[in-house]
């Protein structure tokens, strides 16, 4: 069993699809797997003398995790609405508490709940991932139990962290609460079906909506674009620093600081995107008690400050936003459901339907790609032909030649650039992406 589950686990990785979420070494009794880290994310290395159980095949989000047997299992039904998943309560809002708003990445919601849990004694310590750990370019997973350390990890964190990897170090007993993205969260549920030990003390799952995620080979790019030196160690690094939506930060010895707005930097996705993020069709975190999101829309955009949108999964963590609403903790509106999933259309849509084409297309190129147990009903000709198109970017992107061309160019250059050609491919590609997406219906392909 040891040899064919270290086989399993090394072709996951080998072929492409391994996620870095730690899960696999996390679920190793003997605890002598660990975590490496790589340009490419975390991997993991497996001791030959592990004791990671058979489970493991069933709630790997690299190899597949069965999603309706999932929702029949943990909410005891399918979702109304399979783009967003299960919805109890849905509202945009934001902390009354200015220095959590500012210093987090939007509203500073889930900051709040996890101080309010703690202080509650719901839960005895979180579980989050961030930024300047062990050193200012790296983020890790910790586990917390002060509201300030909580603050201190409020910040969002684009490449991957192995999260999971923590699971060997819950004590049964204790009560936990963890911030993860929505493979992770989806993990984490399949080992509580099953009555893992471990998992079963972690009471609340609280984590944002999730798009795409950039190889930590990127920062070293956009610090060569901008001329910092190997030798300039950089002392701070930011991801969403500043007023909303805020801009990557990163300061070096020398005391250089660079500052990329958001929708700037957001030119090294094509480059250097993670392959999770091309395979996952969950984005709004459909197996966390509670999912947040920016607010885009207008309405919000236009007042410069962090707004959130807010979904509640169930009764219990319903109870609780209105609490802290009442309270004054949290200022909440009470939003329709179609909130919840019309202000992130152009993304639900490139992991609902963008994800399936990918690792459709993976497979007939005879490459693996991850099974979820479901498929969209429908997906027109024209959508298939738009991510034809993106998908041409994402793998020329990544080619040694592409991305010379990427360190030739000043950040000055290709960051407007970028967001002005990005804009423009919204604008045409809306109306495709966007055609059927209200009416998106499901085809369960394994009971």
């Amino acid at each position: 069993m040891s040899k064919n589950i270290n086989d399993f686990i090394h072709q996951v990785v080998k072929k492409g699809t391994c996620t870095g979420c730690g899960l696999c070494v996390g679920m190793d009794e003997s605890g002598k797997s660990f975590m490496r880290d790589t340009p490419n994310g975390p991997r993991p290395v497996i001791s030959e003398n592990h004791s990671i159980p058979e489970l493991i095949r069933s709630c790997c989000a690299g190899h597949e995790i069965n999603y309706p047997k999932l929702y029949q299992n943990h909410y005891g039904k399918y979702p109304d609405n399979w783009l967003t998943g299960m919805i109890s309560g849905v509202y945009t809002g934001y902390c009354t508490d200015e220095k959590i708003r500012r210093n987090s990445s939007s509203g500073g919601v889930l900051t709040a709940v996890l101080c309010s849990l703690l202080e509650s004694e719901k839960i005895d310590a979180a579980i989050v991932v961030t930024q300047g750990i062990p050193e200012p370019e790296k983020a890790s997973v910790v586990m917390v139990g002060s509201t300030a350390e909580i603050q201190a990890a409020s910040q969002s964190v684009y490449v991957p962290v192995s999260t999971l990897d923590i699971l060997n170090k819950l004590e049964p007993g204790k009560r936990y609460a963890i911030t993860c993205l929505p493979e992770q969260a989806a993990a984490i549920r399949v080992l509580q079906m099953h009555g893992h030990e471990k998992a079963l003390c972690i009471r609340y799952i609280l984590g944002p909506y999730t798009g795409t995620a950039i190889y930590p080979a990127a920062i070293e790019m956009f610090k060569r674009i901008n001329g910092i030196s190997n030798t300039d160690r950089v002392v701070s690094l930011k991801w969403r620093a500043g007023e909303w939506p805020g801009y990557l930060e990163i300061i070096t010895q020398s005391g250089r600081v660079l500052r990329s707005p958001k929708v700037y930097y957001n030119f090294l996705i094509p480059f250097f995107v993670t392959n999770a993020s091309l395979q996952s069709m969950d984005f709004a975190n459909e197996f966390a008690d509670l999912a947040v999101g920016d607010a885009w829309s207008p309405e919000f955009e236009s007042q410069g400050q962090g707004f959130s949108v807010v979904v509640s999964r169930n009764e219990q963590m319903t109870a609780l936003l209105e609490d802290l609403h009442l309270q004054g903790v949290l200022n909440l509106k009470a939003e329709p459901s179609e909130s919840a999933f019309s202000m992130h259309g152009h993304m639900i849509d490139f992991k609902k339907r963008g994800s399936y084409i990918r690792n459709q297309t993976r497979r007939l190129l005879g490459m693996k790609a991850p099974d979820f147990g479901y498929k969209p009903a429908r997906i027109g000709f024209k959508r298939i032909m738009v991510e034809m198109v993106i998908s041409t970017i994402f793998v020329l992107g990544k080619t040694t030649l592409f991305r010379l061309i990427l360190f030739l160019l000043p950040e000055r250059i290709i960051g407007p650039l970028f967001n002005n050609l990005r804009l423009r491919w919204k604008k045409i590609s809306k109306k495709t992406k966007r055609q059927g997406l209200e009416s998106y219906e499901v085809i369960i392909t394994e009971e």
